[in-house]
């Protein structure tokens, strides 16, 4: 068995990407924690812990230069050219090789490939709780740390826009808002089971983080 900070390293995780894995899984074990309805939380925090993995491969390195410090750009752009050169371009395919490297599985396969903003009205409709849970939570942690739902989203859409990316953009504005009220709906769904979203702040989720360094699989 590896412990997570053994497989962050072999991989090659930027550290700002070890804190966003860690952040989405802490918070999700702190909503499963408070809900009335049965859920696996295990497959919530290992979804968390593995969604972004391949994630460097859509990164742009330039765009929040402290991250990169203190091993700079020329250390991660050879890092990045590593995983294109064994995963390919797409980052969600890189994502799903690595998930079934480490071993997770067939459950928190699914969770991970439905983690995404474009998903939001299905997921409201259709999607578990556990997928709820992480795709809320995922919607919960910015760059640096855990915000508002709204705050969160209104922070990816400038970004995602400035950058020229993301599947925000590729909507209508018509359309963003419909995913923007699909995710009011799910938080909605989330509290009326028990959650409350005024819990999930960065003081809340320090002590969960803190032992998720040594989560084993």
């Amino acid at each position: 068995m590896k412990a997570l900070r053994e497989i962050y390293s072999e991989y090659k995780i930027m550290p700002s990407l070890q804190l966003h894995q860690l952040r989405v899984a802490s918070v999700g074990g702190l909503i499963c924690e408070s809900l009335s309805v049965p859920i696996n939380k295990n497959d919530v925090i290992l979804a968390g812990l593995f969604h972004d993995m391949g994630n460097i491969i859509k990164s742009d390195l330039a765009y929040f230069p402290d991250f990169i410090e203190p091993e700079g750009t020329e250390y991660w752009q050879k890092v990045k050219d590593e995983y294109i050169s064994e995963y390919g371009n797409d980052s969600h395919k890189a994502m799903e090789m690595i998930a079934r490297e480490i071993g997770l599985s067939e459950n928190v396969l699914e969770i991970i490939d439905n983690i995404g903003f474009s998903n939001a009205e299905e997921v409201r409709s259709y999607g578990s709780w556990e997928l709820k849970v992480c795709i809320y939570s995922d919607w919960r942690v910015g760059p640096r740390g855990v915000l508002t739902m709204k705050e969160r989203l209104d922070e990816a859409r400038r970004r995602y826009a400035e950058r020229n990316m993301g599947d925000i953009i590729k909507s209508s504005e018509e359309e963003f808002i419909k995913l923007l009220n699909a995710c009011v709906a799910i938080e909605k769904q989330l509290e009326e089971v028990g959650f409350h979203p005024e819990d999930a702040t960065d003081e809340r989720i320090a002590p969960i983080m803190k032992n998720l360094w040594d989560f084993a699989l």
